[in-house]
């Protein structure tokens, strides 16, 4: 049973339209298919502003729905991240954005309330800030799940796995450190949004970034996760999770230059699941169809100690041309950009762990 799965088709209007690289189809082919295993998920509701209004300024939860040419057509003064060709304003985003965010904040209520585990999928737009749009996300629904998680719990984690720096949740707990924001994505020096060097460190050690290098494996990548992000969630003594599951560290993925294979990047959603914390899992970025919901999928299963096997049903699979959960290969070759992580651990553990907590 996948339990406390929050989720609206009205989220797959979240669409900048067919030339844009985050494209609705990789969330509906995953429903599509964690619903051969069970998945009877929950309407959310279509939300309102006082979700979003919990981590951004009142100014831009309003021009958002101003911008959006199916609501307003009255001129705004600003264009609060608009204006730059990866968020260009689409007719609907309002109502959109509202219900996946509406998604996540159910989920991370439920968490709040009592259950162990909850999913947003059609979050984790991790990039927005506190008043602009930026790297397809214009609201930041994991910084509203972690400040309604704080509503019970007094140190609340939120872990990162997707290539990109988690930079917009970071700076809206950066002064915070009842929240412990972690993210281990590719070297802002090589992607977007060129942030998540290791000195951020935030107030009270509340941040941790570790940048792998281009091109680094997923052995590496998942060790590094383990010798940093784990340790610090135990330094901190986090007491509930928010996990965002962006799926673009993986080698086939267009946006990022890592290379794991759904197995590495498996292996971090799998430790999480280990300690036994209250969770609020969200989706996030990843922008390879054959890739996504398989990796997707294999995430919500686990995580909700359902079994299953590696094969994807035929149909689906001859569809998408997607045999298997897993990858068929290893990435080459192994150990990758080890030099550079030992470098970015060796300077975590001496400089930062300590402080954590």
């Amino acid at each position: 049973m996948i339990p406390n799965f929050f989720y609206s088709p009205a989220i797959l209007g979240y669409d900048f339209g067919p030339q844009h690289p985050l494209r609705p189809e990789r969330l509906r082919r995953t429903i599509q298919l964690l619903e051969r295993y069970g998945l009877q998920w929950i309407d959310p509701g279509p939300g309102g502003p006082e979700d979003p209004l919990r981590v951004h300024d009142a100014e831009y939860v309003e021009a958002v729905q101003l911008l959006d040419p199916r609501i307003s057509t009255r001129p705004v003064q600003r264009d609060f991240g608009f204006g730059r060709g990866d968020n260009p304003p689409f007719a609907g985003m309002y109502e959109a954005s509202l219900a996946y965010t509406s998604a996540t904040a159910r989920a991370a209520e439920a968490v709040r309330d009592g259950a162990m585990l909850a999913f947003g999928l059609g979050g984790g737009l991790h990039h927005a800030h506190k008043n602009r749009a930026s790297g397809f996300c214009i609201f930041d629904d994991p910084a509203v799940a972690c400040h309604i998680l704080r509503e019970r719990f007094g140190k609340v984690a939120y872990i990162d796995i997707d290539v990109h720096h988690g930079d917009g949740v970071q700076w809206l707990f950066y002064n915070d450190p009842t929240v412990l924001t972690c993210s281990i994505h590719e070297d802002g020096r090589t992607l977007f949004p060129g942030t998540g060097s290791v000195d951020e460190t935030g107030v009270e050690h509340s941040s941790l970034n570790v940048p792998m290098q281009a091109h680094t494996t997923g052995d590496v990548w998942l060790d590094a996760f383990e010798r940093t992000i784990l340790p610090a969630l135990e330094h901190f003594g986090a007491e509930a999770i928010v996990l965002q599951m962006g799926t673009d560290a993986h080698l086939l993925d267009p946006l990022g230059h890592l290379r794991c294979t759904q197995q590495d990047w498996l292996g971090a959603v799998k430790r999480i699941q280990e300690l036994g914390l209250p969770l609020v899992a969200l989706g996030g970025g990843g922008y390879k169809l054959a890739t996504v919901p398989r990796m997707w999928a294999s995430a919500v299963l686990t995580l909700s100690s359902q079994g299953y096997d590696n094969e994807l049903p035929l149909d689906l699979a001859q569809q998408w041309d997607m045999p298997t959960f897993s990858d068929p290969k290893e990435s080459q070759p192994r150990g990758a950009g080890r030099e550079h992580a030992e470098a970015v651990i060796t300077w975590l553990t001496q400089h930062h762990l300590p402080g954590i907590g």
